[in-house]
């Protein structure tokens, strides 16, 4: 198979293409996240001037 042709290079694009939006949306995902794990972590002010 020769792997120098204008098909192959389309082909390779395509795919370079899709696994580009793949891995910007997970970054989306991630960073849509953050909020939600920010208020998993909140940490109580009070309980923490008290020592426990």
């Amino acid at each position: 198979m020769e792997k120098d042709t204008v098909t192959f290079a389309v082909m390779l694009s395509v795919i370079d293409f899709f696994l580009s939006m793949v891995l910007i949306s997970g970054i989306g995902v991630i960073l849509w996240l953050l909020p939600f794990l920010n208020r998993l972590g909140k940490l109580d002010e009070e309980s923490m001037r008290r020592g426990h």
